[in-house]
């Protein structure tokens, strides 16, 4: 199974990056890659807590992992250490055998030299289907939605 690990800096210190990670409106915001809308159905950001999300594409492409428009993933949270680390194990929803399977999702936060912070997104055990270079195209993109979002309050 392949693994895609993508590094971004934020001009924002890591106790603001951290609370956009653990809050299920600032996830629906920038954990959408761009041309997808996002839904969260459940969110409760502590250890051992679940969470649904479903990201629709904006035009039909019928690429949808669970419905022709949609891919929905739910998961929980094994680790979270305030303004550090965030760990999820996420699997999608899907008929889909080579979609199927339990992934790892574990963010990381550094402090930066320039007093911002360097976070590292580690995305484990992609399953078959997932092309890992579309995979992380799309943390790139959602990732960036992350850092905007941090520094100026907003996503463009």
């Amino acid at each position: 199974m392949a693994t895609t690990t993508i590094g971004k800096h934020v001009n924002a210190p890591r106790s603001a990056v951290y609370r956009l990670l653990v809050d299920a409106e600032a996830v629906r915001t920038w954990q959408v890659p761009t041309g997808m809308s996002s839904e969260v159905h459940e969110f409760d950001p502590r250890e051992g807590g679940r969470f649904r999300i479903s990201l629709t594409y904006d035009d039909a492409t019928g690429t949808g992992k669970t419905t022709a428009q949609t891919d929905t993933h739910h998961g929980r949270f094994i680790t979270l250490v305030p303004d550090e680390q965030v760990v999820q194990i996420v699997e999608f929803e899907t008929d889909d055998p080579t979609m199927g399977g339990e992934m790892i999702i574990a963010l990381s936060l550094a402090d930066a030299d320039d007093g911002g912070t360097d976070i590292i997104a580690i995305h484990e055990n992609l399953p078959a289907g997932v092309d890992p270079e579309q995979n992380e195209l799309g943390w790139r993109l959602s990732l960036a939605k992350l850092a905007a979002l941090a520094e100026t309050g907003r996503v463009p």
